[in-house]
């Protein structure tokens, strides 16, 4: 247990992870670390293949999906490499280990008529709530955020003159994304009400009591709006991070702009919202079809 602490501190403090990604290690390192007790009573760092091979049968039969277990096997892979590094053990019993060939999951996404009923005819109420929530979902809609970043963004990350955010995304990487004018005009507005009830908090978005936003509260609020408008299961922040990116692509975006935009290390992640709704498919048939105006 020791050394996967010491492992969760380097990434923390050089690697620079996410709270979120250092919680997942140190599940899955524990995790395994307790399989290896139980079943060959000895620790992770005397693990063998065959004993990361046993673990794998075991999460396979307990109905682990194969993104879950291609997650749990990265962490370990990541931990002994790291172990490797600081001479504190001399094999990798995962080199020689092949991660399961994963479906191709393809994102939920809300429509983009979906959206406009949302934000043009669902009535969100004048309170500080009210404008803030608004707010939060076209800030989520039209930049393609993640829930972590809108969190942590503060009034001085919004450039009204210039007409852009800045973000920084993950492993503190920052990134500037465009603002719409229409979205501005909004903004000013909850952020005016906002000024006038808050000033000791530098964050762009606080709860009714002037508090540091919280994940639970802004999913159960995207949640209760998104209800009103969709039947899709997740309802959640990254659904308008999903709608962001698909609508963009649908309507030419550049693949490189939409990669840039979301923050994604590898155009491989973002290729994932390259699928096209029945609509659009429909769309550039008739367009293309020779006899498409039939």
């Amino acid at each position: 247990m020791e050394y996967i602490q010491e492992f969760i501190r380097y990434l923390k403090f050089e690697r620079r992870y996410s709270v979120h990604t250092q919680k997942a290690y140190e599940f899955d390192l524990i995790q395994f670390n307790d399989y290896l007790s139980s079943k060959y009573e000895c620790t992770i760092i005397d693990a063998k293949d065959v004993m990361v091979r046993s673990w794998m049968m075991f999460l396979i039969e307990g109905n682990c999906t194969k993104r879950s277990l291609n997650r749990k096997l990265s962490s370990i892979r990541q931990f002994y490499k790291y172990a490797l590094r600081n001479d504190i053990l001399f094999v990798n019993p995962t080199l020689r280990l092949v991660s399961l060939k994963s479906d191709k999951k393809i994102p939920s996404f809300i429509s983009s008529s979906e959206m406009s009923f949302l934000l043009e005819r669902i009535n969100f109420p004048e309170s500080y709530e009210g404008k803030r929530d608004k707010a939060i979902i076209q800030m989520f809609y039209n930049t393609g955020m993640r829930l972590s970043e809108l969190i942590a963004l503060k009034i001085d990350d919004v450039n009204f003159s210039q007409k852009y955010v800045k973000v920084f995304g993950k492993r503190a990487k920052e990134r500037i994304i465009p603002l719409l004018d229409s979205h501005l005009i909004d903004l000013k507005v909850y952020l005016d009400l906002r000024l006038s009830e808050f000033k000791s908090v530098d964050n762009l978005f606080l709860t009714a009591s002037g508090k540091i936003l919280y994940p639970k509260l802004v999913y159960r609020m995207v949640n209760s709006y998104l209800s009103k408008v969709t039947g899709v299961k997740q309802k959640s922040p990254h659904l308008l991070r999903h709608a962001f990116a698909t609508h963009m692509l649908n309507d030419g975006a550049d693949l490189n702009a939409v990669k840039d935009i979301l923050g994604h290390a590898s155009l491989t992640s973002t290729q994932i919202y390259t699928h096209n709704t029945a609509e659009q498919l429909k769309k550039v048939y008739k367009q293309a079809h020779p006899r498409g105006d039939k």
